[in-house]
């Protein structure tokens, strides 16, 4: 039994190196994002910079340590044997939640994940000793918590998202009223100002404000303390003057060099505040084993007092943590997941948005609109207009939503917003000693300079702000999730610690390499050949060869559903017809996603070639009339089986075979035109289109016979007539198309051939 503890203490200190990967993962957002989405250096700059940021921070988390050892629990009141499955239970449940979270792309708090997992370990750890004893009740429950500790972190921790959205909105919105966005005259002029004041703020409050959380500032105290105005002005004076200096030399942007040392910055912020939430439980771990082993007491009896005397850090495993930060934030794909969220919510421009629109956003959005529009009504319009003076566009080329993934998302003023305002919030937090969430602070300070930049116009508002609920959701649900897991994992590791231990440990492995595996399959998914293209030609005889493309896409795989669903409904297959719902809403947001692209094809086409737009437009309104007819077919079919309706009769499905065999010919025939690029053939398509109507019409005629005489169950019947009606449109669709298609491509290519006779 006593070799437990170690076999605990080396899984812990494992977990701990795994939980670090899948926390830099989720965190590397909090420093990446700005420079990344500004796009104002590269990204091996970007990540040397970073890199070296973290290293030197790692020695800001010694002064938080003592959050793990005893900030949430009264470590008196548990015995080493408890604090040890408290402590293993923490790790289990930390990797698993922040690896869940980096999966599905969502960033969440690593302080909120690893304090609500310590406080619902030692809740339930508590909740079993009064429990086990007539001498205490629920009440006492006081005395195992570290109460007002508790609440004044996790009071911080809200705070913190309401403070961080404000002062970046309102600092972001005073510099785009100052500096506008056509900035690059102005930062000539006033950026040396602009530079002394950032470089300042962030250097004044990660070096100086920091310190006080390292053992060093013993040492500098006597310099510091009394003299913070003078090295306040002292810094903006020599940093205005370089700032100045390196704009005359160099003839770039004072900005870069903010965003490169802002990253520094909260990069090393980051490392000093949020190293404890991965390696604080593994430290504590090993000097409570450290004090057991030279007690020589029962480890059900030996209480752990020492965890509440102050312990020094050991550096060479700061640096080792440190190193391990380092490496994943090189190597990590999933870190790329999920900084691509905040990037798509504070995105300039339109882009592919992540998330749907719901109720709440909605709500939001009007009640905002409203608010927006009464107080314009009160400013007098003079002040209104000059306002909106600094806050115009820069003129430039419509981007397509696929373009503006490579394009900056922000501009350099709004990085150095971002950097500053967020560097700034979190040094003072790790001054007074406060392990607020960075992820909170930095996501929030995103959030809010977005708004103040109207980065959220009327066409993407409330798919962005149904995004910031989303996460905001997430991080309640880290809190809750963590608590409750942490406390039922350490209700079965106490439960049998030998046995559920190992069993715990193995399930962890299982899961985060399931999770792997999962993300990378995901990751590295090449586009389906059959996917569907947006045009990109501007000539109409342009188009109609790239949509001819698209159009056999569209008819293979909507043969292939249709097909499905017969098989599907004669084998009564309800997984084959749930795989073919999910094939038709693929299609049908492809069709939907072309049609989102309008507006950019027509901006883009030259001025001879407008015409083309015309047919394109309308290429797209058959597509998407198929679409909607084949996701009719296919989801009524499901129902149908899944509600363990009547199969349908073998006459039925043998009509509806013989009209697919029909359906079968005409898409074929289809194809291998357009495979061919024989455009004339789609001439000899459409001369037989009446056989296939005339076979549907009569399928139609032969089911109302049934109906009247034999027929007994009118689902079969709804779902007979249904499908055959949404057939007939189906292929009124496809006829329609071929139409178009074949008088585009007549009109096209004559003027030609009589330019060509002429001459």
């Amino acid at each position: 039994m006593d070799n437990i503890y170690l076999y605990m203490l080396i899984a812990i200190t494992i977990l701990a190196v795994a939980d670090i990967v899948v926390g830099v993962s989720n965190d590397a957002i909090n420093f990446l994002n700005s420079a990344i989405g500004s796009k104002a250096i590269s990204m091996k700059t970007i990540m040397i910079v970073a890199s070296l940021g973290i290293f030197i921070g790692a020695v800001y988390s010694s002064g938080l340590m003592e959050v793990a050892r005893k900030g949430i629990f009264v470590p008196a009141q548990f015995s080493f044997h408890e604090i040890m499955l408290i402590f293993m239970a923490v790790m289990i449940t930390d990797i698993l939640l922040l690896d869940f979270f980096n999966t599905i792309g969502l960033p969440t708090s690593t302080t909120v994940s690893i304090v609500f997992n310590l406080l619902g370990a030692a809740v339930v750890m508590a909740l079993i000793k009064i429990s086990a004893t007539d001498a205490e009740t629920f009440a006492d429950l006081g005395n195992y918590i570290n109460t007002k500790k508790a609440i004044e972190i996790i009071s911080g921790i809200l705070l913190s998202v309401v403070i961080a959205f404000s002062v970046g909105a309102i600092v972001q919105w005073f510099s785009r009223l100052i500096f506008t966005f056509h900035y690059e005259n102005k930062i000539k002029n006033f950026g040396a100002i602009f530079g002394g004041i950032a470089l300042t703020a962030i250097l004044y409050f990660i070096f100086m404000k920091g310190l006080k959380g390292t053992p060093y500032y013993k040492n500098l105290k006597g310099i510091i303390v009394g003299n913070e105005l003078f090295i306040i002005a002292g810094g903006f004076i020599m940093f205005t003057l370089l700032s100045y200096a390196f704009q005359k030399v160099t003839q770039k942007s004072i900005l870069i060099v903010v965003i490169i040392v802002g990253t520094f910055g909260l990069a090393l912020a980051f490392s000093g505040n949020d190293l404890v939430n991965f390696i604080g439980v593994p430290m504590a771990a090993y000097h409570s084993y450290e004090a057991w082993v030279g007690s020589g007491i029962n480890p059900t009896t030996f209480t752990m007092e020492v965890l509440d005397k102050k312990m020094p850090a050991e550096p060479f495993l700061l640096f080792i943590a440190g190193a391990i930060m380092v490496v994943t934030l090189w190597f990590s794909k999933k870190a790329k997941t999920v900084a691509e969220t905040e990037l798509s919510l504070s995105r300039q421009g339109d882009t592919h948005e992540k998330f749907k629109p719901n109720l709440l956003s909605r709500s939001i959005v009007k009640a905002t609109t409203w608010l927006s529009n009464n107080i314009g009504g009160v400013m007098p319009e003079a002040m209104q207009a000059k306002i909106d003076i600094s806050f115009q566009k820069v003129d430039t080329v419509v981007l397509t939503k696929d373009q503006s993934i490579d394009a900056p998302a922000f501009d350099m003023i709004r990085a150095s917003v971002n950097l500053m305002v967020a560097g700034v919030l979190i040094s003072i937090a790790t001054a007074m000693k406060l392990p607020l969430s960075t992820t909170y602070v930095t996501f929030m300070v995103a959030m809010g300079t977005s708004l103040a930049d109207r980065a959220w116009g009327a066409e993407s508002a409330v798919y962005r702000v149904a995004g910031v609920l989303n996460v905001i959701a997430g991080w309640f649900g880290t809190a809750l999730g963590a608590f409750i897991a942490a406390g039922v994992v350490v209700f079965l590791v106490n439960w049998h610690p030998a046995v559920m231990t190992p069993v715990l440990l193995l399930l962890t492995v299982v899961l985060l390499t399931r999770n792997y595996l999962s993300h990378k399959k995901k990751s590295t998914t090449t586009k389906d050949e059959d996917s569907l293209t947006k045009a990109e030609s501007s000539s109409v005889q342009g188009v109609i060869h790239e949509s001819a493309n698209n159009i056999v896409n569209v008819v293979k795989r909507g043969h292939k559903i249709y097909s499905n669903t017969i098989t599907g409904l004669a084998k009564q297959d309800l997984v084959l017809l749930k795989k073919n719902k999910k094939n038709i809403v693929k299609l049908s947001d492809e069709v939907e996603d072309l049609r989102d692209n309008i507006f950019y094809f027509i901006k883009n086409l030259d001025e001879s070639s407008v015409g083309a737009s015309n047919f394109y437009i309308n290429i797209l309104g058959y597509l998407q009339d198929m679409t909607q007819s084949l996701e009719y077919i296919s989801k009524v079919s499901h129902k149908h089986v899944n509600n363990n309706h009547k199969k349908l009769k073998f006459n039925q499905i043998k009509e509806l075979k013989q009209v697919e065999d029909a359906l079968d010919r005409l898409f074929s025939t289809t194809k291998a035109a357009f495979d061919s690029k024989s455009f004339e053939q789609i001439g000899a398509v459409l001369n037989n289109k009446d056989e296939v109507f005339n076979l549907v019409t009569e399928k139609i005629q032969k089911q109302v016979e049934r109906t009247r005489t034999e027929e007994s169950s009118p689902k079969n019947t709804t779902l007979y007539f249904g499908i055959l009606l949404e057939t007939k449109d189906l292929l009124t669709a496809t006829m329609n198309l071929l139409e178009e298609y074949h008088s585009a491509h007549d009109s096209s290519v004559k003027p030609a051939k009589i330019s060509a006779e002429e001459e």
